[in-house]
């Protein structure tokens, strides 16, 4: 820990010296101006950003600072943004901020469905009874066809309110009569953990559904992996794939919950920046100690069952410290992913605020500033972490609940864990999904004050 303290010294010390030779030769604009603004978007930018070399030039500082912070950005990044909280143009919008499910979509017998994919506690969907598996083929009265169905979902980010008509679909009794759902969009927040343990063929199957990693999660993971162990539990299943990161202490956290023969010491994870910000190394321990307070690395290492392999669900919603799950295991234990293509978000970085002005709400900063890396130092997962085994979700028309043995890519990790074939598959009607609908991943991982607060 001394060590990895004296690192942090030495990067505060260069971003310092850095600071202090670029403060003489910045311009004075006026206050409030598209000019002050985009010259301290300049100097941030300059200072921490992964790709700093690209940026040859100012270019045209009178643009407006949306404008002008797009022109900085490499054409390799896909996640940096800005944003200023009085403009909501400039906040990344979607339908799970909005209304607090998610959707994708299908074809049916030439019909094209949305099919709701998850529906967050707390929220608006769930309080006015929308439900994963269910089929939406009314978009505030447009129907949903293989043409429009893209537009339809875009128009729900950031709308204030929306109306769906839906329709249930099981093998007994086929579709139902459609209703209709109106929504309006209000803020949601915390989830809890999804859990189960299934009984297949005297094997105890621990299962966990995460829907982000919040901060300060290490407690329910250890109380969770208790609850493993003290059931026996054999083989786990992790389900990520509608996770798109957060906090990457409760990410190690985890990690070390399910890595066999590790020590605390061991790497767990490399964090490369620019010329300026240098290469850090962490341990699993540090990494958790750098936002978990509450649980130790010896306590979490005595709740961990006695498995050798990880089965991870997987998506094209899964990023970020999620990835890092994956890509970080791997080095020492067999990790078996199943479903679709991650995001490939590879980056860290964190916010910067322009507090020249404390008491007026200002522009944040949230550019890429690290390359992650894994202990065999492998990081080249930007574009997407492909699954061992590829499997679409919406492969069948009824789509049963997560934590639902059924559920056809759990009923997959099963399958596999007890060298049974498929069991479920054949007896449903088989759907053709459609490409989802390009979702944004502006979900940055979560660095603490010791490793970020370095341009005071």
């Amino acid at each position: 820990m001394k060590q990895f303290q004296a690192i942090i010294l030495l990067i505060f010390s260069v971003f310092a010296l850095i600071s202090c030779q670029s403060d003489d030769t910045v311009p004075i604009f006026e206050k409030g101006t598209n000019e002050y603004v985009n010259q301290w978007m300049y100097d941030q930018m300059k200072k921490y950003y992964y790709w700093n070399d690209n940026i040859k030039g100012k270019g045209d500082i009178s643009l407006s600072p949306e404008e002008f912070f797009s022109e900085l950005l490499s054409p390799e990044d896909r996640f940096s943004y800005a944003y200023h909280p009085s403009l909501p143009q400039t906040i990344s919008q979607s339908i799970r901020r909005s209304f607090g499910f998610e959707m994708g979509f299908t074809m049916y017998d030439g019909q094209a469905y949305g099919v709701v994919l998850y529906v967050l506690a707390g929220s608006p969907a769930k309080n006015y009874g929308l439900q994963r598996g269910q089929l939406v083929t009314q978009i505030n009265n447009v129907a949903v066809n293989q043409a429009n169905y893209e537009e339809l979902y875009h128009s729900l980010e950031g709308a204030s309110s929306a109306n769906l008509t839906i329709i249930n679909y099981s093998t007994e009794t086929g579709f139902t009569l459609p209703k209709e759902i109106n929504l309006m969009s209000f803020l949601t927040f915390g989830q809890p953990l999804n859990k189960n343990i299934f009984l297949m063929e005297n094997k105890r199957i621990g299962y966990l559904e995460i829907p982000h990693f919040d901060v300060g999660m290490a407690q329910q993971f250890a109380q969770q992996f208790t609850e493993f162990k003290n059931q026996s539990c054999t083989e786990i299943i992790l389900d990520l794939r509608y996770n798109g990161g957060g906090d990457i202490s409760s990410a190690a956290a985890l990690c070390i919950l399910l890595a066999p023969n590790i020590n605390a010491n061991d790497f767990f994870i490399r964090f490369e920046g620019n010329k300026n910000g240098g290469t850090i190394d962490q341990s699993f321990k540090e990494t958790l100690e750098m936002n978990e307070s509450a649980v130790s690395y010896d306590i979490l290492r005595m709740q961990r069952p006695n498995i050798s392999k990880i089965y991870i669900l997987c998506g094209n919603h899964t990023a970020s410290a999620s990835e890092i799950i994956i890509n970080n295991l791997k080095p020492y234990m067999e990790v078996i992913t199943i479903g679709e293509k991650t995001v490939g978000k590879n980056m860290a970085g964190f916010a910067i605020t322009d507090d020249r002005n404390p008491e007026e709400q200002s522009w944040n900063l949230y550019p890429c500033i690290y390359k992650l890396y894994n202990a065999n130092f492998d990081g080249g997962y930007n574009k997407g972490i492909e699954p061992v085994f590829h499997l679409n979700e919406l492969e069948q028309l009824k789509v049963y609940a997560l934590g639902d043995e059924r559920e056809l890519l759990i009923n997959k990790a099963i399958s596999i864990m007890t060298g049974n074939m498929d069991r479920n598959r054949e007896q449903y009607l088989p759907t053709r999904p459609l490409r989802n609908p390009v979702v944004e991943c502006n979900e940055s991982i979560l660095l603490p004050r010791t490793i970020t607060d370095l341009k005071n």
